[in-house]
This record gives structure tokens, sequence and C-alpha cells, in this order.
């Protein structure tokens, strides 16, 4: 007993921590600058640059979305296929006989 409440002390501990350590870093942050065309594209008002601006913005989640896009992808199929062959692994064994062993 003594054992769970000093671990779960510990992990509120922890979590404590990680919050107190990202608050710290979010209020430290003054400015993040993009690259820097970017930066000049944003800066300068007409709509060519604008444009181009929102063209990296773009570009940028569709960057990032792409890893999560292709191990999702990879993931499910990979889910499905194992679902599909345990699906049919139990309907061959039901399929069998009681006394059979199927080997």
């Amino acid at each position: 007993m003594l054992r769970n409440n000093r671990n779960r002390l510990i992990a509120v501990l922890r979590i404590a921590l990680t919050l107190l350590v990202l608050v710290a870093i979010s209020f430290s942050a003054t400015e993040v600058l993009a690259c820097p065309t970017c930066k000049d594209g944003i800066a300068e008002n007409d709509p060519a640059s604008a444009a181009m601006a929102k063209g990296y913005f773009y570009s940028i989640l569709f960057m990032m979305a792409m890893p999560f896009l292709i191990l999702g992808t990879f993931g499910s199929a990979a889910y499905l296929s194992i679902r599909r062959a345990r699906t049919q692994q139990a309907a061959e064994s039901a399929a069998l006989p009681q006394g059979a062993t199927g080997a």
C-alpha cells in the first residue's frame, strides 16, 4: 500500500514538473520566425507575396501530414490483414470436427 502511494506521488510529481517546464518554455518564447523567404513574403503587403506565403503554409501542412498518412495507411493495411487472417483461422477451426487436430 505504501509503495502504491509512493508510485502515485512520483507520477503526479512527474506530470507537474512536465507541465511546469512546458509553461516556462511557452512564456520564455518571444517570437518565432519562419525561413527568411516566408518572413519577407509576409512582410510585403502585395497580393503576390501573400499568395506565396499562403503557398508555403499549405506546403508545410502537406509535408507534415505525409508521415502520418503513410504510417496510418500501412498500419491500417497490416491491422486489416491480421484481422482477416484471424477470422479465416477461426472459421477453419470451427469447420473442423471436434476430435480433429487439423494437422
